[in-house]
């Protein structure tokens, strides 16, 4: 047994009830960089930093007085060791107690984990960064497509009429016959309309005019109506009169949530109604609901497909500091919730486009 106890790659220690140090593996050596014969004998506490002494010997004292013989440690809290150099470093550990001889001993067997540690925070950090570069490619794009999309409605669309009125001024001043000419001319003067109808409908797919001429309640009604209208679905909007004037990006994005959950609705719910929901709950936070009665959202299907849209929503939701919950309804259909906080993104007067508080 105590080749097994040596050999073993987690640090192992064993106390009395006094809780001094009856054993000490060479793997306990290696951790806390303390030799056994300077540790056997002396208090546990020269392994823990002082602030977590008290606690520590009050929950092996727990310990003792219990029935159960092991007991994983740290449940609730982060664990912390101390090395004979002073650097405290985290750690995994379990304790276990036994009584030989009328004597009670408790061993506790623990792992440094400080590269595990390590690891997640990197990871963490990592994740972070990738959160906050897509919010702020998302900023990006939207602030691409407003540009795109004004340079189509002023410019483009602008030079189509003026052709499509010179198209007429000719027409009004061509001989009747041959009438081929006069034709042709008609034929042109529609294609010129049905150009002029896909780049105002191409600048409104890229940036509703709405939402920046009459705010976010306008540009969802017109995304609902024209849904209606595609799909034959009936729509409904439950939203508040007042207290929406919000800034950028918070805007963009709350209607680019909406159009994802309606588009996957239109797409794969199969349903007959939608109804969206958009209120200020406690004055604080922005509350956007997307309720349908359709066949109801199913995880696993929505992870076999690699639905991009789903995680856009939570990824659009996240970059705002805010949630997204997407879940099947018991009576039918699927609810998309998103909860923003909205302080930041207050309009601090009339006029201020930013939409960033302070």
């Amino acid at each position: 047994m105590r080749g097994i106890i040596e050999s073993a790659m987690d640090g192992i220690i064993t106390v009395d009830e006094r809780q001094n140090v009856v054993m000490f593996n060479r793997a306990a050596e290696t951790i806390f960089g303390c030799p056994a014969e300077r540790a056997i004998g002396g208090p546990l506490d020269r392994f823990i930093p002082e602030r977590f002494r008290a606690a520590h010997r009050a929950h092996v004292e727990r310990f003792g007085v219990t029935r159960v013989t092991t007991r994983m440690m740290g449940d609730h809290l982060a664990l912390y060791g101390l090395r004979a150099s002073g650097e405290e470093f985290p750690i995994d550990a379990s304790i276990s107690q036994i009584v030989i001889g009328g004597r009670k001993l408790y061993t506790v067997i623990l792992r440094d984990i400080t590269r595990r540690k390590q690891a997640e925070q990197a990871l963490a950090r990592s994740y972070e960064e990738l959160r906050d570069l897509s919010g702020r490619m998302h900023e990006v794009r939207e602030a691409e497509r407003l540009r795109v999309a004004r340079e189509l409605h002023d410019e483009l669309a602008q030079w189509l009429t003026a052709i499509k009125m010179d198209v007429s001024w000719l027409a009004s001043r061509l001989p009747r016959d041959p009438p081929q000419l006069a034709d042709r001319v008609e034929k042109l003067k529609g294609a010129v309309d049905t150009t002029v109808a896909s780049v105002r409908r191409i600048a409104s797919d890229l940036r509703p005019v709405m939402l920046d001429d009459l705010g976010l309640v306008a540009a969802m009604e017109s995304l609902l109506h024209e849904m209606s209208e595609r799909t034959g679905i009936v729509v409904s909007l439950d939203a508040e009169e007042g207290g929406l004037d919000f800034g950028e990006p918070l805007v963009s994005s709350v209607y680019r949530m909406a159009q994802e959950a309606l588009t996957n609705v239109a797409r794969h719910a199969e349903a007959t109604e939608v109804q969206i929901a958009l209120a200020v709950g406690d004055g604080e936070r922005l509350v956007l609901t997307v309720r349908d009665n359709g066949k109801g959202y199913d995880a696993e299907v929505v992870a076999r497909r690699k639905s991009y849209g789903v995680l856009g929503i939570r990824e659009r939701a996240y970059s705002l500091g805010g949630t997204a919950r997407i879940e099947r309804i018991e009576s039918g259909g699927t609810l998309v919730e998103i909860v923003i906080p909205v302080a930041r993104y207050r309009r601090r007067e009339a006029g201020d486009d930013t939409g960033i508080a302070g």
